[in-house]
């Protein structure tokens, strides 16, 4: 007897493929496990004023690069301007240009982002220990002082940055930090003491997101290094820690925007909250990040949508090997009913099974009349279709003529598959009589209304489409069913009698 090993095996490594791989675009890609889910999206637009002296002139803004938004789309609206973007070392810049800058200037820069959810700020080396802070000899005393004092509160770098920004953020200051906060501001202060202890740190610069704010400036924040992580600190606001609503705009510790031929130069932020569908937002990513490989999204619409249609078979094909094999319903055909399930997506349900009903009856009456005639099977099959392809005709012509507009996509149903149905049911009624056609008949609508209803699920048209991985556990199920030789459940009925005896 040949052993089964090999084929659970296969069975179990397609399961696990299919699993694995829709896991993975779920987790990787961002496409989303449920249809409908939305993401909160953020516009943002800077602009950038300055009056330009008449010379040429240059302007370079520094482009946001946060781990914890992603870009969907990124603009720039400058009359007269040469525009490139650079990237150096991950610092991203936008720099304008043109021959002559007279006046007044207004330079816009758009983007759209979403929250990637990677809000820690992970160290991609470790920084070098910075030197240590040269303090003006009026300063020095004052800022020793304040150091010492933090640092024996302290346990460890972060705990001492904790309590520098006690120090520097209390309500009642002492003398020392308000003398070192005449000639610093409070988080290059802040930057600097941490520098004096050899811990690495830097100024960074954040927006704050805030729905429908206009003419927001970006804030300075601090970043401190510990254990192979960034680590924010707001010291102007006393608060530690990364916030959803913060952007991070500048890292790399330049200037934000420089401008060389004008002057009086400034950039300010809008920003505006909005929700867009998770499943679109992470097509716009793919193809930002260039991750269309083996994606039906970089196909054309018009293949698109005829791949989700055919991507749906495999969950009919499922529903009629559970009901013919596990449970034991008889069908006229044996993948008649898928086809009849995908007409009734086109048609509704109701609408499908009122046309297929008036067909298959149409179509055997007339079947009996030509089965006196006896033709040969080929020239009835042919005359059957025409007939068929007659009928769907006058029902779509008696439907458009009584405004009876579900009627018109009668026209969706498989003709030649309702021929054949025609023919098989009209030999089976002379060989079996009318009751098999009933229980064959009923079977078939039965199993292409269970496969209509899976098939038209959204959820099952989300995943069929967006998680190819399913179709490998499809694939699985059906093998698996087809190993089955046990009674089927409407099968048991016929040894009820015995178990009442």
């Amino acid at each position: 007897m040949q052993s089964r090993k090999p084929f659970y095996l296969l069975v179990a490594l397609l399961f696990i493929l299919g699993i694995g791989a829709s896991v993975y675009r779920g987790i990787e890609h961002n496409v989303p496990f449920l249809p409908g889910k939305q993401v909160q999206s953020w516009a943002v637009d800077a602009k950038v004023s300055f009056i330009g002296t008449g010379e040429p002139a240059e302007v370079s803004l520094s482009l946001p690069n946060d781990p914890a938004f992603d870009i969907l789309t990124e603009n720039a609206s400058s009359s007269g301007y040469g525009l490139s973007v650079t990237d150096v070392a991950g610092n991203r810049r936008a720099i304008w240009s043109t021959r002559a800058a007279n006046g007044q200037q207004d330079i816009y820069y758009k983007l759209t982002l979403v929250p990637s959810g990677k809000n820690e700020l992970p160290a991609t080396e470790v920084p070098p220990t910075p030197e240590t802070t040269i303090w003006p000899a009026t300063e020095k005393t004052a800022a020793e002082q304040v150091i010492n004092d933090a640092w024996s509160r302290s346990a460890n770098n972060l705990s001492f940055a904790r309590q520098l920004m006690q120090t520097l953020g209390a309500d009642d200051r002492s003398q020392n930090v308000e003398l070192l906060l005449t000639g610093n501001s409070v988080t290059k202060l802040f930057v600097n003491m941490l520098h004096d202890k050899g811990i690495a740190a830097h100024e960074v610069n954040g927006l704050y997101l805030e729905d429908q704010r206009r003419r927001q400036s970006l804030v300075p924040l601090a970043e401190v290094y510990d254990d192979g992580q960034w680590h924010l600190f707001d010291v102007v606001n006393g608060k530690e820690g990364r916030p959803d609503s913060v952007l991070l705009w500048e890292r790399d510790g330049n200037s934000v925007l420089d401008v060389v031929g004008g002057v009086n130069s400034q950039v300010s932020f809008s920003m505006l909250k909005d929700t867009r569908s998770a499943l679109a937002t992470s097509i716009d990513l793919m193809k930002n990040q260039d991750a269309w490989d083996f994606s039906l999204y970089q196909l054309p619409l018009e293949e698109q949508s005829l791949f989700k249609g055919i991507l749906l078979i495999p969950v009919g094909v499922l529903m009629v090997v559970f009901l013919r094999v596990i449970i034991g319903i008889k069908t006229s055909g044996t993948f008649m009913p898928v086809l009849i399930a995908l007409a009734f997506i086109q048609t509704t349900l109701l609408t499908g099974l009122v046309g297929f009903l008036l067909i298959v009856a149409f179509g055997l009456m007339i079947r009996s009349y030509l089965s006196r005639l006896n033709l040969l099977l080929i020239s009835r099959i042919s005359a059957v279709i025409i007939v068929v392809i007659g009928i769907i005709g006058l029902f779509t012509i008696l439907s458009y003529k009584f405004g009876l507009s579900e009627g018109l996509t009668i026209t969706f149903f498989p003709m030649i598959i309702l021929a054949w149905t025609i023919e098989r049911m009209s030999i089976l009624w002379e060989e079996e009589g009318a009751k098999e056609v009933v229980v064959q008949g009923g079977g078939s609508l039965l199993v292409a209304t269970l496969a209509y209803l899976a098939m038209s699920a959204t959820w099952v048209q989300h995943w069929v489409f967006n998680f190819l991985g399913i179709h490998l556990v499809i694939l699985a199920m059906v093998l698996l069913m087809g190993q089955y030789t046990g009674y089927k459940l409407l099968e048991l009925k016929r040894f009820k009698p015995l178990a009442e005896d």
